[in-house]
């Protein structure tokens, strides 16, 4: 390992199914170490994982990072958005979290709505309407189903508050994360007490939450290779994480293509959409990160290629076949008790059709939510930013440039989240704005690959296709 610069950082994300760290350099954004470790999370009707793994593995990745950890000066925490952690007086957790992709509490979603106002309340109170990844609708699914859970919580926290909190002791998130939690009331920043009374919540359950710029705390866990005193940022959740690993100015929109997809672009103006669509997410900077999300990318047209028996990438053109992969139940458009769609099957049609199929059904969700996302902030000519685990393939790539008809830009940089983490942790050092830090690390260069003409056609299709099947998609299945 070559002499660092600056002083060095560390990045974490702790995403659904692995957390990673880096080691960066804070002047140059040189990675100079990184380590990687899985945790699991259930299947069957809901999604959870137990809090402890993330911490573990945490442990192992520090560990694989070697030297380079003990000698960073800060360190900060991304992670996945949404989740439900509860804890008991010691701290241990009192069951698994609840993660973002457990759709059990829609029905909860829908009534928390109607029983406060309506969308329009919701959105102007929180800017957000409450969609089941929503924690306040797991919480309220707690309550309902496992009152002696709720009873047992002493401290509730989201993923990445878990973290930040076993590194420093003490319990804490930041306006980005918190702000998807559905009790941050977003025009006063700060914890909405109707809402909490309403579903029964105490505030002093909930952790602080830290500004931009100020300091979490300090490491007091002897489990990590942090030198004494090691400064720990206010962290934040994964997208507002990544938003800073580009060093995102207002306006430039991006498409996250992972586990889950997203679309979103920084704001100035605080975003309140009454349809649900966009959520009006704050960004760990000061501004907003209005923001649409899908639970199916691409683990859903991954299981697709993995039935077909096909490689991700063997795709087919020309078919009239289409399938709607909503494998999760969806959140974008909201149909959580939907199961994925297949129309238009022939006896001509190939399999590589079939996988191009659910890439197109998949981007078709995200690029339907774009438009609400981008406001007059917007800048029209600037590429659409690919990134996640499914922005360097090709069929991806191609997909996302023939339905969205814009010039597309994957920047080269790898892990944004947790680059993101570690530009919020130099910024502590330099008293510099973060998105100003990843800017300077120059991680959005990358291939511009030029627009071709949308597909208009294809758009056509699988909107109708959504349109005639909606009661067929709205209706519960057995998911045993």
């Amino acid at each position: 390992m070559s002499a660092a610069e600056g002083p060095l950082v560390v990045g974490v994300d702790s995403s659904t199914q692995s957390t990673k760290a880096l080691v960066v350099d804070a002047a140059t954004g040189r990675v100079v170490a990184s380590g990687q470790a899985p945790h699991t999370v259930s299947s069957g009707a809901g999604r959870e994982s137990d809090p402890r793994q993330w911490w573990d593995a945490l442990c192992e990745a520090l560990r694989q990072c070697g030297d380079a950890a003990h000698e960073a000066a800060a360190v900060s925490v991304g992670g996945q958005q949404h989740g439900l952690v509860t804890l008991d007086e010691r701290g241990e957790p009192v069951r698994p979290a609840l993660l973002w992709n457990d759709v059990r509490s829609a029905p909860q979603a829908r009534r928390l709505t109607e029983e406060l106002g309506g969308a329009k309340f919701w959105a102007e109170r929180t800017g957000s309407v409450p969609a089941a990844s929503f924690t306040v609708t797991k919480w309220a699914w707690l309550a309902e189903h496992e009152p002696e859970a709720v009873r047992a919580t002493r401290a509730l926290r989201l993923p990445h508050d878990y973290l930040t909190e076993r590194l420093t002791g003490q319990g804490t998130t930041d306006r980005g994360d918190v702000s998807g939690t559905g009790w941050w009331a977003s025009g006063t920043e700060s914890y909405d007490e109707g809402i909490l009374a309403h579903v029964g919540l105490d505030p002093a359950l909930l952790p602080r939450v830290v500004r931009p710029g100020e300091v979490a705390g300090t490491v007091h866990s002897h489990e990590l290779p942090f030198s004494k005193g090691t400064l720990v940022a206010p962290g934040t959740g994964d997208n507002a994480a990544a938003a800073l690993g580009l060093g995102l100015r207002p306006g430039v929109p991006v498409m996250s293509l992972g586990t889950s997809g997203t679309v979103y672009a920084v704001s100035r103006h605080r975003p309140a959409d009454p349809s649900g669509t966009v959520a009006g997410f704050a960004d760990a900077r000061g501004d907003w990160l209005p923001l649409a999300c899908t639970l199916n990318c691409t683990l859903a047209v991954d299981r697709v290629a993995t039935l077909l028996g096909l490689d991700r990438d063997a795709v087919e053109p020309g078919t009239a076949v289409t399938l709607l992969p909503y494998l999760d139940g969806e959140r974008t458009p909201n149909l959580p008790n939907a199961s994925g769609l297949l129309h238009g099957l022939r006896h001509d049609t190939t399999g590589g059709q079939l996988l191009q199929a659910a890439y197109d059904g998949a981007v078709h969700s995200l690029l339907g939510a774009l438009d609400l996302v981008l406001d007059q902030d917007a800048d029209s000519s600037a590429p659409l930013l690919l990134i996640g685990g499914g922005a360097r393939g090709a069929a991806w790539q191609q997909t996302v440039r023939r339905l969205s008809g814009r010039p597309v830009q994957v920047p080269e940089a790898k892990e944004l989240v947790a680059l993101g983490a570690a530009a919020q942790a130099a910024g502590l050092l330099t008293g510099e704005d973060a998105a100003a830090v990843a800017r300077r690390w120059d991680t959005a260069a990358g291939p511009v690959l030029d627009a071709v003409e949308r597909d208009e056609e294809t758009l056509a299709r699988i909107a109708g296709v959504l349109s005639d099947a909606a009661p067929l998609l709205e209706r519960p299945t057995d998911t045993h």
